[in-house]
C-alpha cells in the first residue's frame, strides 16, 4: 500500500534522509513507508526525536521511539531542547522553533529532512495564513521541498489525507502515541482541526483537499514572482546587506512589499507580518534620518538609519568586565560572535588588551593636538548606534588605540602604515 507518487519516492531513495520522528501517527507512517521503500540504500535512513519536555509523558514517548526504531533497525538520535515559554510567539511557535533549530544542527550536508505534514495540516496552515491576512507567499503554506540548513526539508505526505494515513497505519498494524495536547482547542491550529474543519466538511466534504490545492496554486504563483523579487532586491541591496531607501522607493508599492519580505527572509528574520510591511512603507520610508524609526516584531527589528534600512536581531551580551590579551597573530573571537583581525602584519610588537567600552574613554587621533571623547567620535562614525556597544576597544594599558576598525589612534595609525597593515572588525551576524 503506497501513499506517495512513485517519482517522488524514487527521488528521495537515492539520497540520505533524516526523519523527524515524534512517535505520533503521521511520523510513524512516514518512517515505516520510507523504511520499506524497495529501492532505498541500506544505511541511508535515520530518525531524530526531539524531546521538548513539555508533557509528563515525554520520557515515555522517547522510549517508545527508541523501541520502534530498534525493532525496525533504524538509527535514532534523541535531542533534548529547552522551549522558550516567554518568547512572545506562543508555546506552539516556540516548540516549533526549538525543533527546527535542533533539526538544522543535526542535518548532514546534502541530507533531506523528512517531516510528516499531510493534506489536513496544509489546509490548517492555509486557513491560518488567510485569517492573518497573508499574501500569496503566505497562502502557499508549506512547500513540498525547500532548502533547509545543510540540505532540504521534504514533506512528501502533503498530498495525503490524515484518513489515508490512519488506514495505512491500521493496515500495517503500526503502533503510535497520541499527544493529549492535540485535544485542546486553546491553540489556534487545534481549534481549526477540532472545530472549524469538521464543520466545513459537513457542507464541503473535500474542503481540506480544495484548500491544499489552493495552497499549491499560490505556491506556483509565488514561484513565478521570486525571480522578479531577486532582481529588485539586488537593485536595492548594499554590500553591507542593508537596503537603500532611495532605490526602494523607485519601485511600486507592491514590489516594495515583496522586496521587504524577501530581504527579511534572506537576513534570517521571522516572516515579516502584513502590519510590519505597512508600517515600514508608510512610516519608516518617510521618517527623518535622525529619528532612527523602527518596526519591531518578536525579537526582530527593522530600523531606518541614515537613509538605509537595517535588519537587526538581539546580539549576545558581553560578560561584565570581559577583557583579553591579543597579539594579532590570529583573528580574535569576541563574546558576541564578532571578530577582529590584523591583516598585513604577523603580529603586534607586544600583546594588547581587548575590552568593551565602559564610558568616558578618550582617543588621540592622527593630526589632532588634543584627545577626543570616544563617544563623540562614535556618534560621527558610520557605525549604527545599536552596534556601538559591541565595538571592541584595543588598548595599551589605559590608552585606547582603536575602536573596532574605523576609529584609530594616531600612534596605532603610524604603526599600521609602517607595516602596511590594517584592522578588520567583522560585526556579529544577525542571521546566526
Amino acid at each position: 500500500m503506497n501513499l506517495l507518487p512513485p517519482s517522488l519516492l524514487d527521488a528521495a531513495t537515492d539520497r540520505p534522509v533524516m526523519v523527524g520522528f515524534s512517535g505520533g501517527l503521521d511520523s510513524t507512517a512516514l518512517l515505516h513507508l520510507l523504511a520499506n521503500a524497495p529501492t532505498r540504500a541500506p544505511g541511508s535512513l535515520r530518525a531524530v526525536h526531539v524531546h521538548h519536555g513539555l508533557q509528563a509523558q515525554a520520557d515515555a514517548w522517547e522510549q517508545h521511539c527508541r523501541d520502534i526504531c530498534q525493532h525496525w533497525n533504524i538509527p535514532l538520535q534523541v535531542i533534548h531542547v529547552d522551549v522558550a515559554r516567554d518568547s512572545g510567539d506562543g508555546l506552539e511557535a516556540a516548540a516549533r522553533n526549538a525543533r527546527h533549530t535542533a533539526f538544522k544542527a543535526q542535518l548532514h550536508e546534502g541530507e533531506w529532512l523528512a517531516l510528516a505534514h499531510h493534506q489536513d495540516d496544509q489546509a490548517e496552515t492555509f486557513l491560518l495564513r488567510a485569517l492573518r491576512g497573508s499574501g500569496i507567499d503566505g497562502l502557499a503554506a508549506m512547500r513540498e521541498l525547500r532548502i533547509f540548513g545543510n540540505g532540504q526539508l521534504w514533506r512528501p505526505l502533503l498530498p495525503v489525507s490524515r484518513t489515508t494515513l490512519e488506514i495505512y497505519a491500521q493496515h500495517h498494524r503500526l503502533q503510535w502515541i497520541d499527544d493529549p495536547s492535540n485535544d485542546s482547542d486553546r491553540f489556534d491550529r487545534n481549534f481549526l482541526r477540532l472545530q472549524v474543519l469538521p464543520l466545513l466538511r459537513e457542507r464541503w466534504p473535500h474542503a481540506a483537499a480544495a484548500m491544499a490545492r489552493s495552497a499549491a496554486l499560490a505556491a506556483d504563483a509565488s514561484h513565478l514572482l521570486e525571480r522578479q523579487d531577486s532582481d529588485d532586491l539586488q537593485t536595492c541591496l548594499r554590500t553591507d546587506n542593508t537596503l537603500s531607501i532611495a532605490a526602494l522607493t523607485q519601485l511600486t508599492d507592491a514590489r516594495q512589499s515583496r522586496v521587504l519580505r524577501c530581504w527579511a527572509r534572506q537576513c534570517g528574520l521571522p516572516p515579516l507580518p502584513a502590519n510590519g510591511v505597512h508600517s515600514i512603507l508608510q512610516q519608516l520610508l518617510h521618517a527623518a534620518d535622525d529619528q532612527q524609526a523602527e518596526f519591531r516584531w518578536g525579537q526582530a527589528r527593522i530600523i531606518r538609519w541614515r537613509a538605509h534600512l537595517y535588519a537587526v536581531t538581539p546580539l549576545p551580551e558581553w560578560p561584565a568586565g570581559w577583557h583579553a590579551l591579543w597579539d594579532g597573530c590570529h583573528p580574535a573571537l569576541l563574546p558576541d560572535g564578532a571578530t577582529l583581525s590584523l591583516h598585513g602584519a604577523d603580529s603586534f610588537d607586544k600583546p594588547l588588551t581587548l575590552r568593551q567600552r565602559q564610558g568616558g574613554e578618550r582617543i588621540q587621533l592622527h593630526g589632532r593636538e588634543h584627545s577626543h571623547q570616544l563617544k563623540h567620535r562614535l556618534q560621527a562614525s558610520d557605525t549604527p548606534p545599536w552596534l556601538r556597544t559591541h565595538l571592541p576597544l584595543l588598548c595599551d594599558g589605559d590608552d585606547v588605540l582603536a575602536a573596532g576598525d574605523g576609529i584609530i589612534s594616531a600612534s596605532l595609525q603610524h604603526w599600521l602604515q609602517a607595516h602596511d597593515a590594517h584592522l578588520q572588525w567583522q560585526p556579529p551576524d544577525p542571521a546566526n
